[in-house]
């Protein structure tokens, strides 16, 4: 008779057994936040001249040199998104792998499953393939933080080891919508 408890309790534990090894088995999502503070970690102890250029609105633009050690707070929008590495996120957003021949880039697209419970609409990270290594060159990510009187959208490109830009649109409750645009360049090539 215990074998068969035994038996009956080895058949009742196996589904559970095999969906906890597929989760473990599940590829994780590119981690774009880990990346990005290695990019920075890097900045911080390089002899980059850092350029940030701002316009508002597409007026006149303002460039200003900025010191190393404000580099950190210029990237914070990076270095705030949510982490859809995370498992957490593993069941809230979807990943497409794609290869485009016109840019010779592989792409892994990030989106959600439920767009209006989620901050990050939409996560790119383009990689050219290379035999000596692939590279990562461009991330890009979509944003949107709506509040109850306002709706910030933010357009975040990371060029991998060149610079940066964060587009920013805002629309307060009875206020016209304003647009920033900062971008800074620590290495960009002509």
């Amino acid at each position: 008779m215990t074998r068969f408890k035994l038996l009956i309790l080895i058949v009742l534990l196996m589904p559970f057994a095999c969906r906890q090894k597929e989760k473990n088995n599940k590829e994780k999502f590119f981690p774009v936040v880990s990346f990005i503070q290695s990019q920075v970690a890097a900045i911080d102890t390089s002899l980059y001249s850092i350029k940030k250029i701002t316009s508002v609105d597409s007026l006149k633009a303002d460039t200003v040199y900025i010191p190393r050690e404000q580099f950190r707070d210029a990237a914070s929008d990076f270095l705030s998104i949510p982490d859809l590495a995370s498992p957490k996120y593993d069941t809230r957003y979807t990943e497409e792998k794609m290869f485009d021949e016109t840019m010779n880039r592989v792409m892994l697209t990030y989106t959600p499953l439920k767009p209006e419970k989620e901050e990050i609409q939409r996560q790119e990270v383009l990689i050219k393939p290379d035999p000596s290594g692939d590279k990562i060159t461009n991330i890009i990510v979509n944003r949107i933080v709506n509040t109850k009187d306002s709706l910030v959208q933010k357009r975040l490109l990371w060029k991998v080891d060149e610079s940066f830009q964060v587009i920013t649109t805002k629309q307060l409750k009875g206020q016209p919508e304003t647009t920033s645009t900062v971008k800074v360049i620590w290495n960009e090539s002509e």
